[in-house]
């Protein structure tokens, strides 16, 4: 900038020729001339960029780069990577900034891993909303729990809903839609879901989706439309992409305790409700605000509810117990044998026998779980005394039960074993009732 300021100094004031200056300066004529006529612009780029140490291998990174097309989005070539590759493999002196300089120009001419344009969007009112699971660890009844929580978000208002389960199964999917719809207070239009298999069948080419036979049902008795992204394709639906992560980060962290997953839900729904007063980006009004004109646009919910349950006829085996969804539960010994019909909903599970109810559980999840209930064997042990301290459902219940009913076995029940070995006929009677009617004594 000196040498700009006084080349045109020397000419335009005090009237040196373009020789006297270039003399002076040592600069080349044209550049005084190039001077004198223009501004001063800065150097310019070159137009072609020479790479005297990397030319070599010019063709060997771009076939890695076009190689990697086919390979998962996750495992391409990274400019650190072809680096190191080179220098391991191929034996290249150079430095690591020129390589970088190469890769990110060869990706966009190839079109690997070039950065994409977005088309900014504005939602109407009361018409989307987006849905999406996440997974988090709680600690539920002193036990750490690896739950799944369900997330739906307007993606007009930017009003949200989140819901703990310990499953992501279709008939948790439809709980928390409805409960979600509930919270809301009305049905969004559409719901855009990624290709979860709660909801999908298969994917087909292009937009095509097979759904879900039982999610085709929902959808149609909820009167919305259900719209699914491009495979690997989560920006399509990032509000609550971002609603997971700002979900699992504030309401999750530390890490949540709750004596039932009720109870942790009834706190998550507290957090969801005070979420209000935070402006969306690009927008002058708060959450709230939003949320309260966008109530009147939602569609009605349906006065009956979605019947979101599961029929399953099963028989009651030996240790009266019902299979089902690989998991076990208790029913009265005197239905050994018998078919019986079950209900099984979100969280609980019950059976009938002949249109009459026989039992009523929690719902497990998982695989080879037993739901048992003491009482409805104690006749049975009644008749088998032996089998007390190995009885599945009696170490069941002694991890539950009070204090004083273990010191009242610790105190008992040894001394009339050690009795009904010296007098069979007469301590087998005194066993029954100490045992099994521990609160009498």
């Amino acid at each position: 900038m000196d040498q700009y300021e006084y080349v045109r100094t020397a000419h335009r004031v005090y009237g040196k020729s373009l020789h006297e200056i270039a003399r002076e300066t040592g600069h080349d004529r044209k550049t005084i001339q190039k001077i004198v006529r223009g501004e001063h612009s800065g150097y310019g780029q070159r137009q072609c960029q020479p790479y005297p140490v990397l030319s070599p291998y010019l063709a060997l990174i771009d076939s890695w780069l076009e190689s990697d097309k086919d390979a998962p989005r996750k495992q391409r070539h990274t400019a650190t990577r072809i680096y190191h590759r080179l220098v391991g493999e191929e034996g290249f002196k150079g430095g690591q900034t020129t390589v970088r300089q190469y890769v990110r120009k060869a990706k966009i001419r190839l079109g690997v891993g070039a950065c994409k344009a977005f088309i900014p969007l504005e939602p109407d009112c009361g018409k989307e909303a987006e849905a999406d699971w996440g997974g988090a660890v709680a600690i539920i009844g002193g036990d750490e729990a690896r739950l799944k929580f369900f997330c739906m978000r307007s993606k007009y208002s930017g009003k949200h809903y989140v819901r703990f389960y310990f499953c992501e199964r279709q008939i948790a999917f439809f709980d928390a839609h409805m409960r979600a719809f509930s919270f809301f207070g009305g049905v969004f239009r559409t719901v855009i879901y990624d290709n979860l298999t709660s909801a999908v069948e298969k994917v087909l080419k292009g937009k095509g989706r097979k759904e879900q036979e039982t999610f085709r049902k929902f959808h149609g008795y909820y009167n919305f439309t259900a719209r699914f992204c491009n495979v690997d394709a989560g920006h399509e639906k990032g509000g609550v992409e971002g609603l997971v992560g700002f979900s699992r980060s504030n309401y999750m962290v530390p890490i949540p305790r709750a004596e039932s997953l009720e109870e942790l839900n009834e706190k998550v729904l507290r957090d969801c409700l005070e979420y209000g007063s935070h402006r969306v980006d690009g927008k002058e009004k708060t959450v709230d605000e939003l949320f309260e004109e966008e109530k009147a646009h939602l569609l009605a919910i349906p006065s009956h509810p979605f019947s979101n349950i599961e029929t399953v006829e099963s028989k009651v085996n030996p240790y009266a117990t019902v299979i089902l969804d690989k998991n076990r539960y208790w029913v009265p010994t005197s239905y050994v044998g018998f078919r019986v019909k079950a209900i099984l909903g979100v969280d609980h599970v019950e059976v009938f026998e002949r249109g009459k109810k026989i039992a009523t559980h929690g719902r497990l999840f998982g695989n080879n779980k037993w739901q048992l209930n003491p009482d409805h064997y104690l006749d049975l042990l009644h008749q088998r005394p032996g089998a007390f301290d190995s009885a599945r459902p009696i170490k069941e219940w002694r991890k539950k039960w009070p204090q004083s009913l273990e010191r009242l076995r610790d105190k008992l029940l040894v001394p009339c074993l050690i009795s009904f070995a010296l007098n069979n006929g007469k301590i087998k009677l005194t066993l029954k009732i100490i045992v099994f009617n521990p609160l009498i004594c």
